[in-house]
């Protein structure tokens, strides 16, 4: 297969990193990336489409086979409006009593929800993915951001550390080269 990208076996985020710097070496032109897992596959899709690639998947014999098109004019979508990223690496705000600090996360993301500045994108990671799983104090804020168009992003890494994967409620999966881009492409990152 003439431009294949193997990326059986790797972990996040190093498809997409290999994916990016296919891309980045051409000017126009397709390749076709292969992943063995559905976060991988999801992710260098997501990767292709923010870019403004066209992009074909085909499941084959448990394998993904993602046919990428690079149009000589594609590229990144700029937009005049300032990007802020939040990201949000804990379960509760501040340090000190636990209750208290679940009780201040809670009240954050409701303040954030009716806020009329809105970041375009909320990333969880570490115990922030607790966040956005089922049964979360947290869901009716964190649901109304991404119906107002925040971008939601969990990383995959840490749901699967916690085993927290199929309890997901809100946003997408995501990975770490994602989420950097992410925070070095916005004009403000707040952490919490």
């Amino acid at each position: 297969m003439k431009n294949l990208i193997d990326c059986k076996g790797l972990k996040c985020p190093q498809p997409v990193i290999n994916t990016k710097k296919y891309f980045d070496s051409i000017q126009e032109g397709q390749a076709t990336v292969v992943v063995d897992n559905e976060v991988s596959k999801n992710n260098v899709a997501k990767f292709a489409e923010g870019n403004g690639f066209s992009c074909n998947i085909e499941e084959k014999e448990n394998l993904y086979y993602i046919t990428i098109t690079k149009g000589a004019s594609c590229k990144l979508m700029s937009s005049d409006t300032k990007k802020l990223t939040i990201v949000i690496s804990n379960n509760r705000m501040g340090l000190g009593d636990d209750t208290l600090g679940a009780t201040l996360m809670k009240s954050y993301l409701y303040a954030l929800s009716e806020s009329e500045n809105l970041p375009s994108d909320l990333i969880f990671l570490n115990a922030g993915v607790k966040l956005a799983i089922k049964g979360s104090d947290c869901l009716d804020s964190i649901n109304k951001l991404s119906e107002k168009g925040v971008n939601i992003l969990n990383c995959g890494t840490c749901l699967d550390f916690y085993g927290l994967k199929e309890e997901l409620a809100v946003g997408e999966i995501t990975n770490m080269y994602t989420i950097v881009e992410k925070m070095n492409s916005s004009d403000n990152t707040i952490k919490l």
